[in-house]
């Protein structure tokens, strides 16, 4: 298949394209390869893609491009027939959303706004999109599930993720184009982004430097290790989205619809605390941590805790990875990557 991967020198972005293009599909990928975090870590991805391109089957072209500007798609869509699109670009981070919510508008609300227009223009038979447990906010009940409301974001960043889910639904109503959502939960392993909390403490542990712990660091995380994360995005694109026949719109169900629409978790279902967390760094480093407990931040949750039964059961979805395990893959990676 010909596939289109936005944000391909990202984290999840970069593995899912490495992954397509070991498997002989052919890859376009688009990316703005910015500055919200190092670029030198991009840039390392992107010489990584061009390494397994070299031994694919399949094609590779990488577009560095603003989605924003809608003349990138229009003349990415113009040269290519794309059989799915899966959309990885986004503007991420909770904090920085307090900071500078202009910029998650033009990243996640334009940028999401132009592809849905190119794929409904090009027929696209599958779009595929990056959507996240925070969208869950307020909810306490557990575990999270998509059959539920999600309808009170308590940071901005989920709010503009939870407006892609509502605008998605829209093109499969008014159009049928075949969307399908991901709440993504705490992913982590190599390549993965140093603003994120394996990295950060990794980083300071290795150093000799206190690590910050929020809420005490009692959070209760539903850490997912990328591995188990592109499986699963994989599988979902494979399998388009249908309506769902027994959608009831007087009893309806935010996770699917009589338009070709759906929206999955996507966790290890298996919740651990953040102490345990780093317990597993530390056993990999053979160091101990330093801890500096703080107060819980705005827009952060305590917990969370994925119910995947529904791409368990539609498309075969099964984590893999516990928690020690991918954190050792993890420290291993960090150790080659920095020296």
């Amino acid at each position: 298949m010909q596939v289109l991967v936005t944000g391909n020198a990202g984290f999840i972005g970069f593995h899912t394209a490495k992954r397509l293009l070991e498997r002989g599909d052919s890859v376009v990928g688009i990316d703005v390869v910015n500055d919200y975090y190092d670029p030198a870590l991009k840039q390392a991805r992107l010489r990584a893609l061009d390494e397994v391109a070299a031994r694919s089957s399949g094609s590779y072209r990488f577009i560095r491009a603003d989605l924003a500007d809608r003349r990138t798609l229009d003349s990415c869509f113009a040269s290519h027939k794309f059989d799915r699109a899966i959309h990885l670009a986004a503007q991420a981070g909770v904090r920085y959303s307090l900071e500078n919510p202009r910029a998650y508008v033009e990243s996640n609300i334009v940028a999401f706004t132009n592809l849905l227009e190119s794929c409904r223009e090009a027929h696209t038979p599958h779009l595929v999109y990056a959507s996240t447990s925070s969208v869950y906010g307020a909810n306490t009940k557990m575990p999270f599930s998509e059959h539920d409301g999600a309808n009170h974001p308590v940071q901005f960043y989920a709010a503009t993720k939870r407006a892609n889910e509502l605008m998605a639904h829209s093109y499969s109503h008014l159009f049928r184009l075949p969307t399908t959502g991901l709440r993504f939960f705490t992913v982590y392993g190599p390549w993965g982004r140093p603003d994120m909390a394996p990295f950060l403490f990794t980083r300071n542990i290795f150093a000799g430097e206190p690590i910050k712990l929020f809420n005490n660091g009692e959070h209760m995380r539903d850490f997912t290790y990328i591995d188990d994360i592109v499986d699963g995005i994989l599988h979902t694109s494979d399998d388009i989205a249908r309506p769902n026949p027994n959608w009831d719109s007087e009893r309806p169900d935010p996770a699917t619809s009589s338009a070709p629409f759906r929206i999955f978790n996507i966790g290890n279902s298996n919740p651990v605390m953040l102490s345990e967390f780093i317990e597993a760094i530390e056993s990999s480093l053979n160091k101990k941590a330093i801890r500096e407990l703080l107060p819980m931040q705005p827009g952060d949750v305590p917990s969370t805790f994925a119910d995947v039964s529904m791409i368990a059961s539609s498309v075969g979805y099964q984590p893999q990875v516990p928690v020690r395990e991918g954190v050792a893959r993890f420290v291993q990676w960090y150790r080659e990557y920095t020296g």
